[in-house]
Formats: C-alpha cells, sequence, structure tokens
C-alpha cells in the first residue's frame, strides 16, 4: 500500500529566500545613512560617504519637470523600455560624447544606473558563469552578478598600478566558465582613469577572448587634468555585438535622487533586457525621464562648473589626507573620490583603541572624530578608505583637520 509524504512543515522553512539572505547592505549608503542619522541627533558629522554632487540640479532641468508634472499625459504608463524621445536624445548624445553610434532599439531606459547592471547580469549570466571583476570594485557589483547566478572573479589592484588592471592580469583569470568583463573608467570608488591605449588593450582582449563586456560609464565628464575618457566599443567597434553600455544622469547632471539611468547594448540584449523590466518595474517615473531629456539635449555648461569645484576639492582633499600620518593617497584622475592606503595605521591604539582593520578605523573615526568615511572592506581591498570629495571646501578642510588631530595620536 503507498504511503503519501507528509508535506513540509511551513514553519521550518528559512523565512528568507537563501537568495536574497546573501545579499549585503550597501555599504556606501550605509555610512551616509549613519551620518544622517547622527546630523539629526545634533552631532556635527561630516560625511565622505555619499556618491553624490552636492550641486542642486540644474534650473533648466528642474523646470522641465515642472511643466511635465502639470501635463496629464505623463501621469499615465509609458512604454516599459522608457520614453522613445529620451532614448533617440541618448543615442545622440553617446554619439556626441563619446563618438559611439547607436540607434534606439539599443537602449533601455532604467531606473538608475543600479537597475540597468541588475538587467545586464540577469540576462546575460547562467548559473555558474564567472564575471572578471577588477577591485577596488563598486559594492554593488559583486551583489548583482552573484544575484544573476554567476560567480565574481576578482582581479586584484593597488595603489602602485594607479588601480589599473593589466591585460596580463585578466589573462591569469579568465577559464573556460567567463562570460564577462566588468570595466569602469573613470573608477569608483579609486578614481583611476585608464588611457586610451588600455582600454584599446584591453577590449581587443575581450574580443579575441570571445566575452562580453560592461563597462560603467557614470563617471564620464567627471576627469581632470591630463586624464581622458575613452568609451571601450569606440576604439575596439568590433566589440560592440558583446558589449553593454552602463550610463545615467545622476553623476553629470546632480541628479542621484531623480532615479534615471539606462543601458545600451545589442538589440537582442535590450529587447530581453526589456521584457524583464516590463514584469520588474515597468516605466521609470515620466516626470524624471523628461527631466533626463532636458538633461542630455542639453549643453555641457553646468557639467564644466562642477568639474571644475571637482577639480579644485580633490586635490585640497588629497593634499590634506597626505599630511596625516600614516596615510598616503594617490591622486584621482576621475570621479570625486579619494581612495588613500590606511595601512599605516593598522594595530595601532587612536584614543584608545585598537584599529584592527579599516573597518575599525573608520568606526573609530565616526565615534571620536565625528567624520564618516567608508572603510575599503566594502570595496574588496581592506587597508582603505573611499573620501567622497563632492561635498564643500569648508567640510573637506574642517573634517580631515579632526581625522589629523585624532590620527596623529596614533600609537603602537
Amino acid at each position: 500500500m503507498a504511503t503519501s509524504k507528509a508535506p513540509t512543515n511551513p514553519a521550518s522553512r528559512n523565512r528568507i529566500s537563501a537568495r536574497i539572505g546573501a545579499i549585503t547592505e550597501s555599504a556606501t549608503l550605509a555610512v551616509d545613512a549613519q551620518a544622517k542619522a547622527l546630523i539629526a541627533a545634533g552631532r556635527p558629522v561630516i560625511g565622505f560617504g555619499a556618491g553624490e554632487p552636492d550641486f542642486p540640479t540644474p534650473d533648466y532641468i528642474v523646470e522641465a519637470a515642472v511643466a511635465a508634472c502639470r501635463e496629464p499625459k505623463w501621469h499615465r504608463y509609458t512604454p516599459a523600455g522608457g520614453l522613445p524621445a529620451l532614448k533617440e536624445a541618448i543615442a545622440a548624445k553617446t554619439a556626441r560624447d563619446s563618438n559611439f553610434e547607436v540607434s534606439a532599439n539599443q537602449i533601455l531606459i532604467t531606473n538608475g544606473g543600479k537597475q540597468a547592471l541588475y538587467n545586464a547580469f540577469a540576462t546575460l549570466l547562467d548559473p555558474g558563469d564567472e564575471v572578471i571583476l577588477p577591485a577596488p570594485y563598486w559594492t554593488t557589483y559583486p551583489e548583482s552578478i552573484m544575484l544573476a547566478g554567476g560567480k565574481p572573479v576578482i582581479v586584484m589592484t593597488d595603489e602602485t598600478s594607479g588601480y589599473r588592471a593589466t591585460v596580463e592580469q585578466l589573462d591569469a583569470a579568465l577559464t573556460p566558465a567567463t562570460k564577462a568583463l566588468v570595466f569602469v573608467s573613470p573608477s569608483n570608488p579609486t578614481g583611476a582613469v585608464y588611457s586610451p591605449e588600455m582600454v584599446k588593450a584591453i577590449g581587443e582582449w575581450a574580443l579575441a577572448k570571445g566575452i562580453w563586456v560592461i563597462t560603467d560609464e557614470i563617471y564620464e565628464h567627471l576627469v581632470y587634468g591630463d586624464a581622458v575618457f575613452s568609451s571601450m566599443p569606440t576604439l575596439v567597434p568590433e566589440l560592440a555585438e558583446r558589449c553593454v553600455v552602463i550610463n545615467g544622469v545622476a553623476k553629470t547632471y546632480a541628479m542621484t535622487g531623480w532615479r534615471v539611468g539606462w543601458m545600451i547594448a545589442p538589440a537582442d540584449v535590450i529587447k530581453a533586457s526589456t521584457n524583464l523590466q516590463s514584469h520588474s518595474t515597468s516605466n521609470v517615473a515620466n516626470v524624471s525621464q523628461v527631466a533626463a531629456l532636458a538633461a542630455v539635449s542639453g549643453n555641457l555648461d553646468a557639467v564644466d562648473q562642477m568639474r571644475i569645484a571637482f577639480d579644485r576639492r580633490r586635490t585640497l582633499m588629497v593634499d590634506l589626507l597626505n599630511a596625516i600620518p600614516g596615510v598616503s593617497s594617490p591622486l584621482p584622475e576621475g570621479a570625486f573620490y579619494a581612495y588613500p592606503s590606511v595601512a599605516g595605521l593598522m594595530n595601532k591604539s587612536i584614543g584608545g583603541t585598537i584599529a584592527r582593520s579599516s573597518a575599525d578605523l573608520a568606526a573609530i573615526i565616526l565615534d571620536k572624530a565625528e567624520v564618516a568615511v567608508v572603510p575599503g572592506e566594502a570595496f574588496g581591498t581592506p587597508g582603505f578608505f573611499r573620501l567622497s570629495y563632492a561635498t564643500s571646501d569648508e567640510n573637506i578642510t574642517e573634517g580631515l583637520a579632526r581625522m589629523h588631530a585624532l590620527l596623529s595620536s596614533a600609537t603602537g
């Protein structure tokens, strides 16, 4: 006589799926939230954690959004893949800024660059696929890869190479399971910018190996000194059929809260990613899309003014960091982050507390100097800090003076 199997007791199952339970909180957002909570409680915390410009969104962009709010047509659903006019404008902007010719059907408008990354990995990766990821890396990359079932394969860089991976390092990480490379220039968290020659060499290597490249170009307009931004599919046109470009308005136009990004990819990848988005979020908020249309269709005058301020702040921050005993920071060439080594302060007593890691040290600095920084553990490289100089000169001067006073007392 057959016996029936008793159903599994629902109470015995995990409340949270293993896939989601494995995700770690965004360390950069966590530090920013902690700093804001302390400020709200009355503490004079200076935060270097947030990766967002401190400037307001330019007026002409805001006015476009205000007008859109009054238009009933923007109160309704629009195509899940984005407004056609915005996609056309992004194609024109990409040709203008990167000399990369694409059509509207190669573009998907997303809720910020994070959704573009999530869509890209979810569309390209099958369980077990490997993705080469140079470190230091932005905290979201490995989480998005793993959510898609992929495996990040970390390639370590450090300040001796300017935080740039070489073709030889990438080749050493290649296996039969490699599906893609994540490439970022200018870099978050280091501010590193790859030369056109290096970008081309890496693109040609990826093309020869038959792997995809997901290239994050969100900081394309924030380069300084002699550094230049280079778009990989422009330098290696044959790679365009195996390349996904991630971008958005957040950093360039001081629009982090508007949540508009995009991905550029071959049409079949965009079609599949659009199908995914149609079941996840559907269209990006229409008012934000209209604001983004004004941004990418306009000139870069406001962007240039912000870049001038960031350029001044980066030298100010790095000079003050390098004056602190035990801290060593190269001068970043792009984005708006400094990434100093704090290895010289490890295992020292600071204010009576031993700093056994950069995470420990960041906690000590927040508690005793009321300055918020993001430890290198968040970016895959313990022993470093990320500090954003997308804040005022006064905050940079005061915050680093507090750090200098505290860290100069380190003993041991």
